[in-house]
C-alpha cells in the first residue's frame, strides 16, 4: 500500500528529475560542434576550418566535400574557443573569419567576390562581428574612393581635399567604435576589439617648451596598453590580435634590460592561471625567446648584461616548480633545471672556476703516463694518485693568468670552424698588444687531438697563447662553462669576473675598447 508520504516523496524525486533533465539536456545538445557554411560562387571542392593560436594559424578541421557551396565542419569535441577563419583549398589564404564561443552549432552565410558584405550569421556574437566588419570596410571603401576624386586636382587642393575627408571619416569610424565597444560591453566581440584598439592619451597637458607632453603621452599609453584585457580568458590567445600586441609591448614598450623585462613578466604572469592555456603559453615563448636571445648589454659603468638572466628566472620561478602543470614532462623538467643550475653561475659579474690544465710543453709527458689509453675513471684515477707529485708541477692554472682582461677560449682542432675563428683572434688581438694588459688562455677541449692540436698551433704562429688541455679529465668543461659546441670565447676582468660571454673574436676587441673607453670617461 503507498502512504501519502511516500506519494508526495515520489512527486518530489519526478519534479526534480524534471528539472535535472530540463537542465543538462540543452549541455548534452551543445556537445561538440556543427557549423555549416553556406558559401555562395564558392569553386573549392576542400576547404579548411583554421584557427588562430598565439602566433600560429593550425588548421582544426576540414570539408572535403564542397558541393554549391555548401560546407560543414562537424565533431564530437567542442572547439576551443576563440576566433576561426575559412582557408582555401591551397591553405594560401582565407574568405572569412568568426567567433566560435559558447555557441558551437551555427550557420554562416557569405558570396564569393562580395564577403564583406554579405556575411550574415544565426549566431549573435558573429552577427555583431560581422556588422563591425562590414562597416569598417565600407568607411575603408569610402577613403579609396576620395583619394581617386583627389587625383584630378592641384597637389594642394588634392590634399586639402583628402586630409579633409580623412578627418571627417576617422571621427565617424571612432565614434562607432565607441558605440560599438559600449553596446558590446562583456561579450567576447568586446574582448576581441579591445584587443585592437589603441589607448592613446587624449588630454595632453603641454611640456616645458610648450609642445604636447610627450613624456606624458608615453606612460599614458604604455600604463593603459593592456587595459581591459584579462589575462585568465584563454579565448584571447585563439584572436589574429594577442601575439603581436604582446610582442610589441616587450619590443617597443619595455627598456631592453633583463631587469625591466623580467619585472613586466612577471605583472602579466601573475594575472594569468597557472597552468592554463594562456600562462603555458606565454611561459614557453619568452622562455624559449630569452634562451635563444644570446645579446649584450653594458651600462655606463661598464657592468654587461645577458638575457639568458631572463631565461633563468623564468625556468627557477615557473617551470622548475611546476607551476606549468603538465606542459613539459617531467624529464624535460629536469634536463631545464640542470641547464638553468649551469647557466645560473655563468652570468655577467660571476667568478668563474678555476681550471688546472696541463701546458702543450707536458702534454706528451703526461700521455706517456699512461693517461691516452686509460678507458676508466677507475684507471684515471690510479694513474693520478701515481704520478700525483710530477702533475703537481706541470699544471698551468686559468688564475695564473694575470692581467686587466683574460680572453678564455675553448676550442677543438677538428673543428672546422674554430680553425677560422681561432686565428682570427689571434690576429685581432695583435691590434691592441701593448696597450691594453690582456692574457689568452686557449683550452683544446679533445684531447685525443694532441699532435694535430700542437701542429694546428706551430703552423698559425699562434704563440702569445698560453695553450692547455685536460688529459687527466680534472675539469668538467661541459658543467662549468656550458661547452656544448666550439669555439667558445669568454671575456673575464682582472678578477676572472665573466664580462663577456660567448663572444665572436671582432666582439672581444670592441668590448674591451669600449670598457677602456667608459674607464676614461670615469676618470674625468
Amino acid at each position: 500500500m503507498v502512504t501519502e508520504e511516500t506519494k508526495k516523496i515520489m512527486k518530489k524525486k519526478y519534479l526534480l528529475f524534471v528539472l535535472v533533465t530540463l537542465f543538462v539536456m540543452p549541455l548534452l545538445a551543445q556537445e561538440g560542434y556543427d557549423i555549416k557554411i553556406n558559401f555562395k560562387g564558392c569553386k573549392d571542392s576542400t576547404v579548411y576550418l583554421a584557427k588562430y593560436f598565439w602566433d600560429q594559424m593550425p588548421i582544426a578541421d576540414s570539408c572535403k566535400r564542397v558541393k554549391n557551396g555548401k560546407i560543414q565542419f562537424k565533431g564530437k569535441v567542442a572547439l576551443e574557443k576563440g576566433v576561426y577563419f575559412l582557408a582555401n583549398q591551397g591553405k594560401s589564404s582565407y574568405y572569412c573569419q568568426f567567433i566560435v564561443d559558447a555557441n558551437q552549432k551555427f550557420t554562416v552565410n557569405l558570396e564569393e567576390g562580395n564577403v564583406s558584405n554579405t556575411l550574415k550569421s544565426d549566431d549573435k556574437q558573429n552577427e555583431q562581428f560581422f556588422g563591425y566588419i562590414k562597416y569598417m570596410t565600407a568607411k575603408n571603401k569610402e577613403m579609396t574612393a576620395f583619394q581617386e576624386q583627389a587625383k584630378g586636382k592641384s597637389k594642394a587642393d588634392s590634399i586639402r581635399f583628402v586630409t579633409e575627408k580623412q578627418t571627417l571619416i576617422h571621427d565617424e569610424m571612432t565614434k562607432f567604435d565607441v558605440d560599438f565597444m559600449a553596446k558590446n560591453k562583456g561579450s567576447f566581440v568586446w574582448d576581441l576589439m579591445n584587443l585592437k584598439t589603441e589607448k592613446y592619451a587624449t588630454k595632453i597637458p603641454l611640456a616645458s617648451n610648450g609642445r604636447p607632453d610627450s613624456v606624458y603621452q608615453y606612460y599614458y599609453y604604455k600604463g593603459h596598453y593592456f587595459e581591459g584585457i584579462n589575462f585568465k580568458d584563454d579565448r584571447i590567445i585563439h584572436t589574429p590580435f594577442f601575439a603581436d600586441k604582446i610582442k610589441n609591448y616587450f619590443e617597443h614598450m619595455v627598456m631592453q634590460h633583463p631587469d625591466s623585462v623580467i619585472k613586466e613578466l612577471d605583472k602579466i604572469l601573475l594575472q594569468c592561471t597557472p597552468g592554463s592555456m594562456m600562462f603555458n603559453t606565454l611561459v614557453g615563448f619568452f622562455t624559449q625567446k630569452y634562451e635563444q636571445n644570446k645579446s649584450m648589454s653594458f651600462d655606463q659603468y661598464g657592468k654587461s648584461n645577458t638575457f639568458e638572466k631572463v631565461f633563468i628566472h623564468l625556468c627557477d620561478k615557473y617551470i622548475v616548480n611546476g607551476k606549468t602543470q603538465g606542459y613539459y614532462s617531467a624529464e624535460t623538467i629536469v634536463k631545464i633545471k640542470e641547464k638553468v643550475d649551469v647557466l645560473r653561475n655563468l652570468l655577467p659579474g660571476s667568478k668563474v672556476p678555476n681550471l688546472f690544465m696541463i701546458d702543450t710543453i707536458y702534454g706528451r709527458q703526461v700521455l706517456n703516463m699512461g693517461f691516452d689509453t686509460a678507458k676508466t675513471s677507475e684507471s684515471v684515477t690510479y694513474l693520478y694518485t701515481k704520478n700525483a707529485d710530477r702533475l703537481g708541477t706541470m699544471y698551468k692554472t686559468l688564475y695564473d693568468v694575470k692581467g686587466k682582461y683574460t680572453v678564455l677560449v675553448f676550442w677543438a682542432a677538428d673543428c672546422g670552424h674554430c680553425q677560422t675563428e681561432v686565428p682570427k683572434l689571434y690576429n685581432d688581438l695583435k691590434k691592441i698588444k701593448g696597450k691594453v694588459d690582456f692574457g689568452v688562455y686557449a683550452v683544446q677541449t679533445k684531447e685525443e687531438l694532441f699532435d694535430t692540436w700542437k701542429k694546428f698551433i706551430v703552423e698559425k704562429e699562434l704563440r702569445d697563447f698560453v695553450h692547455v688541455f685536460d688529459p687527466i679529465h680534472l675539469n668538467n668543461l661541459k658543467e662549468q662553462f656550458d661547452i656544448v659546441a666550439t669555439p667558445v670565447i669568454y671575456l673575464l676582468d682582472k678578477d676572472k669576473q665573466i664580462v663577456g660571454k660567448k663572444l665572436a673574436p671582432d666582439q672581444v676587441i670592441e668590448i674591451i675598447l669600449k670598457l677602456e673607453e667608459i674607464e676614461k670617461e670615469q676618470k674625468k
